[in-house]
């Protein structure tokens, strides 16, 4: 059995010979799920690793990944890894300019995607890449049918994916040895050498390069372990992109203790993959959980009285034995008997909608509501909360499941030190901290200073070491008064109200803080469907009175618990939901306050008018 890996290249080895199963990845698709053994997964990983050597990929090459969330991803990143090649994972809703600009950046030599609508976005502007030599797509293809007459070149190649893999495999079965070889080559990777390139989503300018060695990522890998218990029985169901840190360290952290991992055929089929995989522990983003809880409250506020008290009385005994749990405290035998049989009629039925096995959840990349976080844990669906950067490959802490508190992202992970710099902002050094940014040296001189990482955060640490987060420093608002406004908690707050699904103040050297607000469209159509006219568009509903005395009351109970100079004086409804297609969130979903600031710029304005 190989000893515990202190690499990203020796971890197949150790799942493979550790955790052999007859279903270690599966897809879920239209109308099956299908698996890979632990044993084929490794296999199709040596093949693919030989392929690429066999293109004239050489060791510190960099081989790109882009791709929908799926086994192959996997395999693909392994092989490149084992190979000691560096993997550069690239977000697949990215247009082809932003790819264009990491290919080039990290002269990338073979492209590895998904389908011909990835390969369309790389033969455009191939003729800007000098380095890209090669492209393999996983979807099947006719020989060179990704080239035309006009961009085919001898010394560039386009190919299926199971092609690379057979070129692979017929230099294992004819090089004598070469099966040993690969493995020592593999196993040879020094803890230091780069891993990996990941580029940040970029929500404050151009794209940085995160440069992450092997010992960065396995060591968060092992030091999440020891806080998030994970048994090789767990079943977990996975549908964000591995293009993300947080979820590619997650899956590795899955295999590591020899997890089933099911994919998600997109996210949009959630739901109905829920019910097919019933997981035992999965990830997901807030903004996942929040539509949740949104949609389960305005399938509730449709039921009859007598259906809508019951529900509200069920989950209300729920966070009764859920405070006292994570308090620690002895759950009063009167509630005991209460949310036994608030369980059985109501809280079994919730968690159902989720597939009834989840152990927990886990819940990372932006702030949980609490109030979502309360409900989660009422119905009886723990979720961690977790905080980290790509810069820290990318987990800080976590909240152990045992005792969480929330509102915090928890304490930091074993082998992490944090401190808060005077200015309130959050350092953090550890061995998962990030080598720097590829070919970037100021700019990882300015946030790695005397062996700290500047984490950009503020937030302060309570006496037992949980981190609360605060805002980001460079979101600060400083209003014309000269009054800092940390805008993050008043988005919360505003996001609170099952009609607001985002919420993004203005007012940096403006008079007073106002709020452009983006209504939940599902849930404020329980409650304006017989006031808004047939067929109306979503401009008209937004301007209804009634709709927009709606969010003035949100907005007026939220300014009640804030102080004047924090309070929103004036706010804007927008008839359309961000997306990362228009460029308003990033593909981890984050708000891009720039990019917000310049579509709705008029709005923005209005809301300053005299004459408002």
């Amino acid at each position: 059995m190989p000893s515990t890996p202190t690499t990203l290249a020796a971890l197949p080895f150790y799942t493979t010979g550790r955790h052999p199963k007859p279903a270690m990845l599966r897809r879920c698709q239209a109308d099956t799920v299908e698996e890979l053994s632990s044993q084929e997964v490794f296999d199709r990983i040596r093949d693919l690793s030989l392929g690429l050597g066999a293109l004239g990929v050489g060791v510190g090459e960099r081989v790109a990944i882009l791709s929908d969330p799926r086994p192959e991803w996997l395999i693909a990143d392994f092989a490149i890894l084992t190979g000691g090649f560096v993997s550069v994972p690239i977000y697949p809703s990215l247009p082809a300019a932003q790819v264009r600009y990491i290919l080039a950046d990290s002269g990338t030599r073979v492209a590895i995607v998904a389908d011909e609508t990835q390969a369309a976005k790389v033969r455009l502007v191939w003729a800007e890449l000098p380095s890209l030599r090669a492209l393999i797509l996983i979807d099947d293809i006719e020989p060179d049918a990704a080239l035309d007459a006009e961009t085919r070149e001898p010394a560039r190649t386009s190919l299926s994916l199971d092609t690379a893999l057979a070129r692979g495999h017929q230099r294992l079965i004819t090089a004598d040895g070469l099966g040993r070889e690969y493995k020592e080559t593999a196993m040879a990777i020094p803890a230091d050498q780069l891993a990996t390139i990941i580029y940040t989503s970029g929500t404050t300018g151009e794209p940085k390069g995160v440069m992450l060695t092997h010992g960065n990522v396995m060591s968060n890998v092992i030091d999440a372990g020891a806080v998030v218990t994970l048994e090789a029985e767990d079943e977990a169901l996975s549908f964000l992109p591995l293009s993300h840190a947080f979820e590619r360290t997650v899956v590795m952290l899955y295999l590591y203790n020899g997890v089933t991992v099911t994919f998600a055929e997109s996210i949009d089929t959630i739901a109905r993959d829920l019910q097919r995989v019933r997981p035992t522990v999965m990830t997901g983003v807030p903004r996942v959980f929040e539509k949740l809880h949104a949609r389960i409250h305005a399938a509730v506020a449709d039921a009859p009285a007598a259906r809508q008290k019951l529900f509200h009385w069920a989950v209300g005994v729920g966070s009764a034995r859920s405070q006292a749990e994570r308090a620690g405290r002895a759950v009063p035998l009167g509630v005991r008997l209460q949310a036994a049989l608030a369980d059985r009629l109501v809280l079994s039925k919730v968690r159902g909608r989720l597939g009834g096995r989840l152990r927990f959840l886990v819940s990372g990349s932006a702030p949980l509501l609490v109030p979502v976080a309360e409900f989660l844990f009422a119905i009886g669906t723990p979720v961690l909360e977790g905080y980290g950067l790509t810069e820290t490959s990318p987990v800080l802490t976590v909240n152990p499941k045992e005792r969480p508190k929330l509102g915090t992202v928890g304490p930091a992970l074993p082998r992490v030190t944090l401190r808060i710099a005077d200015d309130g902002e959050v350092l953090a050094r550890g061995p998962n901290v990030m080598r720097g940014y590829y070919r970037k040296q100021a700019e990882t001189d300015e946030v790695i200073r005397d062996g700290w990482f500047h984490t950009g955060d503020i937030g302060s640490l309570d006496a037992e070491g949980y981190l609360r987060i605060t805002d980001r420093k460079k979101e600060l608002i400083v209003t014309a008064g000269g009054k800092n406004v940390a805008p993050n908690p008043i988005e919360a707050e505003l996001k609170r109200a099952p009609i607001v699904a985002e919420a993004m103040l203005v007012g940096d050297q403006r008079p007073y803080i106002a709020a452009l607000l983006v209504p939940d469209f599902e849930a404020l159509a329980s409650r304006t469907s017989t006031a808004a006219p047939t067929n109306a568009s979503l401009e008209e509903i937004v301007a209804l009175p009634n709709v927009v005395q709606l969010f003035a009351d949100v907005v007026e109970e939220v300014n009640a618990r804030l102080a004047r100079y924090e309070q929103v004086k004036r706010c804007a409804l927008l008839p359309t939901e961000f997306s990362i297609a228009t460029g308003e969130l990033t593909p981890t979903l984050k708000v891009k306050r720039r990019v917000v600031a310049e579509r709705w710029g008029s709005v923005i304005e209005d809301l300053y008018a005299p004459s408002k």
